[in-house]
């Protein structure tokens, strides 16, 4: 279950986070919803470390081994004997190693990005539109029971929400 406030500004949303953690509210279960990046700690601070650069690196990683693989392996499988010099070169191996190591890297951001952002969304969220279109802050809170939803939702109001949705439902 989850409810979500619809703030005017900035300063408002801050203070309404403030009431609920220091109500009780866990802060890892509160995130904030705004048009514009926001710097940590604006409104929530985000404790959840980024991990999408580590699949960026596994990609890099694992292309670099594909492409020895593909390009060593296909000069050792099908050998063209051109006198003394070696079957498996290094500059062809190079460039087919620097060429899937790029391309699985590149490949490995993408993954991670659209992990990272939680997309495609799995959960059926609250949404909130004029958070973007009007520049509007939401405030997003997961609550486990009805009764701790309902003491959110009026902690939200008390706190200065112009709206506050909870399971998809407007209420105002």
């Amino acid at each position: 279950m989850e409810a979500l406030g619809v703030f005017r500004d900035i300063d408002t949303a801050a203070r309404a986070v403030e009431s609920l953690t220091a109500s009780g509210v866990p802060e890892d279960n509160i995130t904030s919803l705004s048009h514009v990046p926001l710097p940590d700690g604006a409104v929530v601070r985000d404790r959840s470390g980024r991990w999408f650069h580590w699949f960026a690196l596994a990609g890099g990683v694992t292309g670099a081994g594909l492409g020895f693989l593909l390009a060593a392996g296909t000069a050792w499988l099908y050998p063209l004997y051109t006198g003394e010099k070696p079957i498996v070169s290094a500059f062809p191996v190079g460039i087919i190693m620097y060429e899937f190591t790029m391309m699985f890297a590149i490949l490995g951001t993408v993954i991670g990005m659209f992990l990272e952002m939680r997309l495609p969304g799995f959960l059926d969220r609250v949404q909130a539109p004029e958070v973007t279109r009007e520049g509007l802050t939401g405030v997003s809170v997961m609550c486990g029971t009805s009764k701790e939803l309902k003491e959110v939702w009026n902690l939200l109001k008390a706190s200065g929400a112009e709206s506050v949705k909870t399971g998809g439902v407007k209420e105002e």
